[in-house]
């Protein structure tokens, strides 16, 4: 399997530009972008932070086929906790509690 762990973590809280002041001033991160989402990019990883409710960290796993891959991780123990084929994106929450967007 080719898949692979993208370098991109998005959080989703109720008070986005709050969330962003607290990893700017706490951490020393700087805010890169603010439309569609705060950005805050990393020499390794990025941080998105958008408007809504809490899911945990999301990370970006990249895969070749979405649908194939669903299917196959749903068959064992996962659930789709959200889909929204326009943004486009999948959450895919394992068994573990580790919640991933598939991308291809």
């Amino acid at each position: 399997m080719a898949n692979t762990i993208g370098t991109d973590i998005l959080i989703q809280v109720q008070d986005p530009q709050g969330a962003a002041a607290f990893y700017v001033e706490q951490l020393g991160f700087a805010i890169t972008a603010q439309d569609p989402m705060i950005e805050l990019r990393g020499e390794r990883i990025n941080l998105y932070i958008e408007k809504g409710l809490p899911l945990g960290p999301v990370l970006e796993v990249t895969v070749a086929d979405v649908d194939a891959t669903t299917r196959r991780l749903v068959e064992h123990g996962c659930q789709v906790v959200k889909d929204e084929p326009a943004f486009p994106r999948r959450y895919v929450k394992d068994p573990f509690g580790l919640i991933y967007n598939l991308t291809a």
